[in-house]
């Protein structure tokens, strides 16, 4: 995800990086070259004039733009929804490293909470592998001692398997008499609250937008963004292409912002930044447990993802 500071109206005319105009450039140049094709053989197509005027259009306009508007909501809410998921996985970390960290009743050493510490981290990481699909190994094996490695390497959900480490640790500190019944309670409803946000992320991975609705709508757009030359040539002669151009663009890049916000855990412009996130995390917890702290920070702008 890039992140940016607000900018200037005059240069946010002429930004690239982040913008969705690179995807949808060569349709609209396509649309272009139609367009001049249109204005050129004054709309006629094998001897056949096409009948169209800009009345029908304008009308079909309002309702796909009404779709469109709908189908930018959904995929948005499932943009906000990941956001605070993972909103909720730093604060849930949180709560999670400071109980560790100041346990009343007996001091624990300093290796175990660090232990429980890197779990934490490592299950942030695992996370976010699973969701984009991609290999956790490089970021859990410089996190997770020999044979905690060799155990989450082999499984197919890591982040759940890093999950029972972190319920073991809980486990053995309340058999050491390290925790109270009353601290492991309270140690459980904060993993429960991991194990929520692991099932929502899954949850919006496994549950895209109806296909179906997808094709409808996308065959919808370019079949008017196709049709519309035809509908303006007479009016508007050689401003055609302009115009036709200038609408197309907003049609397309509407559903293919719609398109890439969908799945926010992916690696695209306008996903989620999951790596900032995981590097804010892990700043965190290290700097609540006194450790030295990555060399990598967060940037403040940009952040590409």
């Amino acid at each position: 995800m890039i992140i940016r500071k607000k900018e200037h109206w005059f240069k946010m005319l002429f930004i690239w990086q982040g913008s969705v105009l690179p995807t949808v450039l060569p349709r609209l140049i396509l649309l272009l070259i139609m367009s001049i094709c249109v204005v050129w053989f004054r709309g006629t197509i094998f001897s056949f004039k096409v009948p169209l005027n800009p009345t029908p259009l304008t009308l079909f306009g309002f309702v796909l733009a009404l779709f469109l508007g709908f189908r930018n909501s959904v995929s948005y809410d499932r943009f906000w929804e990941g956001r605070k998921l993972w909103g909720g996985l730093l604060i849930d970390t949180r709560s999670l490293a400071r109980q560790a960290l100041t346990l009343p009743n007996v001091e624990m050493d300093n290796k175990l909470t660090t232990d429980f510490i890197k779990l934490l981290i490592s299950f942030t990481y695992a996370l976010k592998h699973q969701l984009r699909g991609t290999d956790a190994e490089q970021d859990l094996k410089t996190r997770l001692n020999e044979e905690q490695f060799k155990m989450i390497s082999t499984s197919r959900f890591k982040p759940i398997m890093i999950m029972k480490l972190m319920a073991e640790w809980v486990k053995n500190a309340k058999r050491d008499h390290k925790i109270d019944s009353i601290q492991q309670a309270r140690f459980d409803e904060n993993l429960d609250k991991l194990s929520d946000i692991t099932g929502g992320c899954e949850r919006i991975i496994s549950t895209p937008i109806p296909y179906s609705y997808q094709v409808l709508l996308h065959r919808t757009v370019y079949l008017y963004c196709f049709l519309l030359p035809f509908g303006l040539v007479d009016s508007l002669q050689w401003l055609t292409p302009l115009i036709v151009v200038f609408i197309a663009y907003t049609f397309v890049a509407f559903e293919a912002i719609a398109d890439e916000i969908e799945q926010p855990f992916g690696t695209e412009a306008n996903a989620l930044a999951l790596n900032a996130m995981c590097i804010t995390i892990e700043t965190t917890l290290l700097e609540l447990a006194g450790e030295k702290l990555p060399e990598v920070g967060v940037e403040s702008a940009p952040i590409v993802d």
